[in-house]
């Protein structure tokens, strides 16, 4: 539970820098632009897409440790030759 909510916060915080780096550099100055027309919609939405890509990394990476360690060992038998 506590590392999930890492990712989703860790997710967070680089996509308000990510929000507003892209509104520093990029965004729209017009009225045009709903969410990048300023810095706190901009970093807001960061914050969103930032917590979802978060939590689906932290996802990802819990479904392939489970995969991993949840593989069933090989009990092959076809080499054992007792000499008849």
């Amino acid at each position: 539970m506590i590392k999930s909510l890492i990712y989703y916060l860790t997710g967070g915080i680089l996509g308000a820098v990510g929000g507003f780096l892209y509104w520093y550099f990029v965004g729209c100055t017009g009225e045009s632009c709903a969410i990048w027309s300023s810095w706190w919609k901009s970093s807001a939405a960061g914050i969103v897409l930032g917590a979802l890509g978060g939590g689906s990394l932290f996802d990802l990476l819990t479904y392939r440790q489970n995969k991993k360690s949840n593989t069933p060992q090989s009990t092959d038998n076809k080499n054992t030759n007792t000499g008849n």
